[in-house]
């Protein structure tokens, strides 16, 4: 019987013959110590994260407009992408739809957002209240997306104590204070070139471990810090490539030499 077989049988120590139940019985399952999610989360490739962020954007504003489901292919023209790299990419978080139903759109911005840690609300603190920092502390879209702005900082003498979208400006030496106490888990640096590696170094030291920089060079970190890079003036370049390339290729087309600058490979021809 059952209750019988923890008992010896009768031979020595040696256990009893498992019975036909136990042998077909599944093996247990172990549990992954790290949950599947950020398994799933650690094997996403960079670019496909950025594409992420476009599709929630694109799911959030369908859900505004009443959407309740999205096929891949209408997902895929919104986002600006093919509908296969599309499936691609939100297989990486465990989401492949239903045939001839599509994706549930607020499931799946679900998905996304945990995936994206935007399930808690990231603190963000600007560096460099100029121009550029003003239009970031004024920006009303950040809190709505889970970045709301939580500080401010300068070395201005004019600008500390004043209030911008709401926040009173701060001295940058306070950076180390302030971020700790405010648990500020990015920081954006909008300063000139020759403070910005100062400034990640206070915002470092006050434990921010993402950092967006908008100043143009290249900063210093420990291997534990991300950072993002924006130089705006690269990326207008960029753009210009692309209109000189395209001008090329219709006065090419139109049979029409392009403009010639006096220089072949860099050289300059007489």
């Amino acid at each position: 019987m059952a209750a019988q077989r923890g008992q010896r049988n009768g031979v020595g120590d040696t256990p009893p013959a498992p019975t036909a139940a136990e042998i077909t019985a599944p093996i247990p399952r172990v549990v992954a110590e790290v949950p599947a999610a950020r398994e799933r989360a650690r094997a996403i490739p960079e670019a496909a994260v950025a594409r992420l962020a476009v599709y929630l954007r694109v799911l959030s504003g369908m859900q505004d407009q009443g959407s309740g489901t999205v096929s891949s292919e209408e997902l895929a023209v919104a986002a600006g992408v093919n509908s296969a790299k599309l499936r691609k990419d939100l297989s990486y978080i465990g989401s492949y739809g239903t045939r001839g139903v599509g994706y549930e759109v607020a499931v799946l911005i679900e998905e996304i957002e945990r995936i994206l840690g935007l399930t808690r609300k990231q603190s963000v603190a600007v560096v460099g209240i100029g121009n550029l920092g003003h239009a970031l502390a004024n920006y009303g879209g950040f809190p709505g997306r889970g970045f709301p702005v939580t500080a401010l900082f300068d070395v201005d003498p004019d600008l500390i104590g004043v209030p911008v979208g709401g926040l009173p400006v701060e001295h940058i030496d306070d950076i180390p204070t302030i971020c700790a106490e405010r648990e500020v888990s990015i920081g954006v640096i909008a300063t000139p070139p020759p403070a910005a590696q100062t400034v990640c170094d206070r915002l470092v030291e006050a434990g921010v471990q993402c950092i967006l920089n908008f100043a143009p060079v290249v900063l210093q970190v420990p291997d534990h810090v991300e950072v993002r890079k924006v130089d705006l003036a690269v990326e207008l370049q960029v753009l210009s490539f692309h209109v000189a390339r395209r001008a090329d290729n219709a006065a090419a087309t139109n049979g029409v030499a392009p403009e010639f600058n006096g220089k072949v490979n860099g050289m300059v021809v007489t």
